[in-house]
């Protein structure tokens, strides 16, 4: 690993950290009104601007990630490695940092609204937090294998294990529309749903990556 992609690596980082800081302070204010004694199923409702607000603000920060990646790379495979190392460092960062500011999660089963487009992702923390590892990992491997000119390479069973993980993961969390859109209490989550979906990221990536060298 060149001393400029180590560089680069730790500027990123510092931005994910910083940026989770951010967003962790606004889920506290957030909480302090609508949970004031604490984050809790069954989700409760909010004004549907501040509900729109919130959703501008995912958008905003999805956008943050992707500019960033950009300005870091100068090849399309290298931006994307690294906004999947940079969303993985934020995602675990912003964990981290509620647990800092409020103490929560009390532990990495604790459930929690993980996205709001275009329904709300819930799931225990530990289920992003484990694919955030796998995006760390995966992610800074690409960026450093196309940042160093090797060709990134995809056939289409690559493509087909990518289709099929996104599909299991974002399904695990999008499936429990009870609780997401009729505020019930959730349902058990479907690891086995996350894990296949790890699994087939993992083979796609190291496939990609042997064939880089």
């Amino acid at each position: 690993m060149s001393s400029s992609f180590r560089v680069r690596l730790c500027w990123l980082t510092l931005f994910a950290v910083a940026m989770a800081a951010v967003e962790a302070a606004v889920v506290v204010y957030l909480r302090e009104l609508y949970y004031p004694e604490g984050f809790s199923f069954p989700l409760k409702l909010m004004p549907p601007g501040i509900l729109a607000v919130e959703v501008g603000r995912e958008v905003a920060t999805l956008v943050m990630l992707v500019s960033a990646a950009y300005l870091a790379g100068a090849r399309f495979w290298e931006r994307a490695g690294h906004f999947a190392f940079l969303f993985g460092v934020w995602d675990i960062g912003y964990y981290l940092w509620l647990r800092i500011m409020i103490g929560w999660p009390a532990t990495l089963l604790d459930w929690d609204i993980l996205f709001l487009i275009p329904i709300p992702w819930l799931g225990p923390v530990i289920a992003p937090v484990l694919l955030a590892l796998l995006m760390i990992v995966t992610g800074a491997l690409v960026a450093r294998r196309a940042a160093a000119g090797r060709p990134i390479v995809l056939d289409r069973f690559d493509w087909l294990l990518g289709v099929l993980a996104t599909a299991a993961i974002v399904y695990s969390f999008l499936h429990d529309t009870g609780a997401g859109l009729r505020f019930e209490m959730p349902r058990p989550y479907p690891y086995f749903l996350l894990i296949a979906g790890m699994i087939l990221y993992a083979v796609a990536a190291v496939r990609i990556i042997r064939r880089s060298y």
